[in-house]
């Protein structure tokens, strides 16, 4: 009634509109709103492709604030029809709002039932507060008020304002698209038009695996190795040049060219991250091909896998790979030779544990799973009047290699080793004997959560394996535990067989956040991931990986104006997210960064407050760890942004200053141990492993630790009522959660509350005896 009055330009774009909106009795949902259909306004149904999407996580979709649209100070719907009344306009709204049959079509639409409510508050919201509102839903809503329209007839409207709410519903199939990890090999055109010879070295530690085919890499006219650890990279480099054959060295910190001039060798070794995907080799060597399950870094075996351009490609790890390997080969069409290595050592498993430190020999290795441990050990052993090398990974590499020197050289005191499993690959060590401080090890699943778990098969092979290498001075391995009771529990679990690997990790690119990106410019980094993640399909032989660290950085300087690509790199960099002034470090970068200030010498000095003095205590000693890594993480950043971090030369001459100091300290560490130590806390070890023992239930105690019977006038504290297996307070010590000093308290504490429950029932007691007397 109301079209003809209307110019004749918005006639004309609304006409299509109501036409079949006034064919509608308004008794009965409009037949256009049924058939959702509304191809004006971009309505469309979301349909499943053959039945092989999942559905999105909508709890990851961020309304988008609307700002309010300018209109025009003239109200041009009033002057068409009447002024709205505002109470009956909300009426409307939460009557089309409780329609199961809107609920439905909403959903038909990719609004479920929590965004049907979200879009629905927004809806009402900017119905109620905009004003004027524009002309057509005017219209419409004064019919509905009037009694001649339809409360179904909302629902274009609706959508409408739901989409520019979720911009994610108007786009799902691009995003479906873009997310679509099913066939990885693909990405990799370079890799596919050639025909690779895939040649699997598979073996334990010790077994010559990699160095047959590291011997092949070095005969080959070019090639590149792929390790895991900076420190097997700097190895192979050094071991090339050294044999004749120029390599340069490629890591995320530092690039090496071997030529004067800066020209590329025809062989690199290289991190695997730093891997290239499009340069031509004749061969290349993947070491620690097991990692490609890793919950974090498992994408970048992925990667080197389907996507390295050799001819031959050598891959070396646990056989417990191959089946995995061979899968992902036959999809793209290659075969896969498996050659199979035996240990070249043995290795034995004692049937006795070590029990006291008393009973430590030159070549033991000691390792232990929380720096805590690593400090408390190496105290006791040097209570005892020996010396003995500490490495851990947080340890800068230099001081590593330093620490190894030490122990492995026979004219050196140092005979004994304290070292977390970061002597499982990287390092060669002249170990005997293996003792497990523990069997527990703390370990990040796939998604992303921290768990205490026993050490695994492939675990405890790994680190077991570092005795008794073959070019070592002995021979012969062992290996056994630090106290009784895990000796059985490590029988078990090295006799059992390595678990296959069955998935391979994948990690969504720069290129495909940047297309997300387009289609979602209001969303953040870190929603966009998650958004990522949840509408990504991968098939059986892939997982995606954890994204923790990532959408903590994004989190983090989201606030920080930067564009997409440069705040992608920034949240891919390598940092600990434990260490707070690593953190605020590359909080300070991105914010100098979008700045567009370079960062200088003098900046990154300031910054660390350099030159930095020797450690006093281990607080100290931690503290410049950390400085170690922030200047690796301004040498990482420097090979991605080279005008903004000009001074990587001068950063890495004071990062090996550093490295020295930090050498002393932890040559010194026993000192800063006591320094750091209050007169309470500086026990016995045995006083510990005492302390462990009065607090498991199932141990004898009537017994020391000795296994002697306990003096008479040797007063035995009461055990905590722990209603668990006895080993779990032993565990939480071990792992660094509780100290031997907080379980005698929590004793003391448990011991008085008793005391005191006791005291509460005596007075009646005293009282009776009073009135018997």
């Amino acid at each position: 009634m109301y079209l003809k009055r209307l110019p004749p330009v918005i006639r004309c774009c609304l006409q299509p509109l109501f036409r079949d909106v006034r064919s509608c009795s308004h008794r009965k949902p409009c037949a256009l709103v049924s058939g959702y259909r509304f191809h004006g306004l971009g309505v469309q149904s979301r349909t499943l492709h053959g039945g092989e999407s999942k559905p999105p996580d909508t709890s990851l979709f961020v309304p988008v604030q609307l700002r309010p649209t300018e209109t025009g100070d003239t109200d041009i719907g009033a002057e068409l029809t009447q002024p709205l009344n505002k109470s009956d306009v909300l009426k409307t709204l939460n009557k089309f709002y409780k329609r199961k049959e809107m609920q439905r079509l909403g959903a038909e639409n990719g609004l479920d039932a929590r965004l049907f409510h979200q879009a629905f508050i927004s809806f009402r919201k900017y119905v109620m507060e905009t004003d004027p509102l524009h002309v057509d839903l005017h219209i419409v809503l004064n019919d509905i008020c009037c009694g001649v329209g339809h409360v179904d007839d909302l629902f274009p409207f609706f959508m409408r304002h739901s989409k520019q709410v979720f911009p994610m519903l108007d786009c799902m199939d691009d995003l479906r698209k873009i997310s679509d990890l099913r066939l990885p090999p693909n990405w990799y055109p370079e890799a596919r038009a050639i025909q690779r010879k895939i040649i699997f070295h598979a073996g334990p530690t010790n077994s010559g695996k990699t160095y047959h085919a590291i011997q092949r890499y070095l005969s080959a006219k070019s090639g590149v190795y792929c390790g895991p650890l900076k420190l097997l990279a700097h190895e192979i480099y050094q071991k090339s040049n050294d044999s004749g054959v120029p390599c340069d060295l490629i890591t995320g910190e530092e690039l090496v060219f071997v030529d004067p001039e800066g020209r590329p060798s025809a062989h690199a070794a290289c991190t695997i991250e730093m891997c290239s995907v499009t340069a031509p080799y004749e061969v290349a060597v993947i070491d620690e091909i097991q990692m490609i399950r890793d919950p974090s870094r498992g994408w970048a075996w992925t990667r080197a896998l389907l996507g390295l351009c050799a001819e031959e490609i050598h891959i070396c790890g646990e056989g417990a790979a191959i089946d995995l390997v061979t899968e992902l080969m036959f999809t793209t069409g290659e075969e896969v030779e498996v050659r199979n290595y035996e240990r070249l050592t043995p290795l034995k498993i004692l049937d006795h544990a070590l029990e006291s430190l008393d009973n430590l020999r030159p070549g033991d290795c000691i390792v232990c799973f929380n720096k805590n441990d690593i400090y408390s050990v190496s105290r006791q052993i040097e209570a005892r009047s020996l010396e003995c090398a500490v490495i851990y990974g947080s340890l800068p590499p230099g001081t590593k290699l330093a620490q190894a020197k030490k122990f492995n050289d026979p004219s050196d005191p140092c005979k004994i080793l304290v070292a977390t499993d970061a002597i499982g690959m990287g390092l060669n060590l002249s170990i005997k004997r293996i003792i497990f401080n523990s069997l527990v090890k703390p370990n990040i699943n796939e998604k992303g959560e921290k768990e205490i778990d026993t050490l695994s098969t492939s675990q405890a092979l790994q680190i077991a394996g570092r005795a008794g290498r073959f070019s070592s001075m002995f021979k012969d391995g062992e290996v056994t535990t630090m106290f009784r009771d895990d000796l059985s529990l490590l029988k078990e679990i090295m006799r059992k067989p390595v678990a296959a690997i069955e998935t391979a990790g994948l990690h969504p690119t720069a290129d495909q956040i940047e297309m997300f990106a387009y289609h979602l410019p209001d969303a953040t980094l870190a929603n966009l991931i998650d958004i990522f993640v949840s509408l990504s399909q991968v098939d059986g032989l892939y997982f995606v990986c954890n994204i923790d660290d990532f959408k903590f950085v994004a989190d983090m300087i989201q606030h920080i104006p930067l564009n997409l690509r440069a705040r992608y790199v920034f949240c891919t960099a390598p940092i600990n997210r434990k260490q707070p002034f690593v953190c605020t470090s590359l909080l300070k970068f991105a914010r100098q960064f979008s700045r567009n200030e370079p960062l200088t010498f003098d900046w990154i000095c300031h910054h660390i407050n350099w030159p930095v003095v020797s450690p006093k205590t281990i607080k100290d000693l931690v503290h410049l760890e950390s400085v170690h890594d922030i200047l690796d993480l301004y040498l990482w950043l420097s090979y991605r942004f080279m005008d903004m971090f000009p001074d990587a030369n001068l950063v890495r001459e004071i990062q090996k200053e550093l490295d020295s100091i930090i050498q002393m300290g932890v040559y010194n560490i026993t000192k800063l141990i006591r320094a750091s130590e209050s007169p309470a806390s500086s026990s016995d070890y045995s006083e510990a492993q005492g302390a462990h023992e009065r607090a498991i239930p199932n141990l004898n105690h009537n017994k020391n630790s000795q296994g002697q019977r306990r003096p008479k006038g040797s007063q035995l504290v009461q055990p905590l009522p722990v209603n668990i297996k006895g080993s779990l307070a032993s565990r939480l010590v071990q792992q660094g959660l509780l100290t031997p000093d907080m379980l005698t308290q929590l004793e003391k504490e448990w011991q008085s509350q008793q005391h005191d429950n006791g005291n509460r029932s005596t007075p009646q007691v005293l009282k009776g005896k009073r009135r018997k007397k």
